[in-house]
């Protein structure tokens, strides 16, 4: 069984700001936003980022919303985190929250092969 981390998902505060940023200094263009474009909801990048608009988010910790991994077989992986004691959130039972307080989304590729497609890229070749 195989996964990669597809995106992050982080509370922002200024939503237009991490945009610009990630896509000015990054080059993380759009891949999906949720509302408005002008004025989205949450706003995801090629590249793995998802911004979530969270204007009065005032905590110290707690920016980070999830972590969505990508997996080749999500019911093995499902059943394989319930063995470690993980409870299913709301929003469905591939949504799971770490006995630490973590949220993480388990999702499907599709086809499975993709998981090993990302897994042999070596971010550090070139170097």
């Amino acid at each position: 069984m195989k996964a990669y981390l597809e995106h992050v998902a982080i509370r922002v505060k200024d939503i237009h700001w991490h945009i610009r940023f990630f896509h000015d200094v990054l080059g993380m263009t759009m891949r999906e936003v949720e509302g408005d474009a002008a004025n989205p909801r949450q706003y995801w990048t090629l590249g793995g980022m998802q911004f979530i608009a969270a204007p009065d988010f005032a905590g110290p910790e707690g920016r980070l919303a999830h972590l969505g991994v990508m997996c080749e077989d999500v019911e093995a992986a499902i059943a394989a985190a319930h063995r470690f004691g993980v409870t299913e959130l709301p929003q469905g039972r591939n949504w799971l929250r770490l006995p630490d307080g973590l949220a993480v989304e388990l999702m499907q590729s599709q086809p499975a092969a993709c998981v090993a497609q990302a897994l042999a890229i070596n971010p550090r070749a070139g170097r």
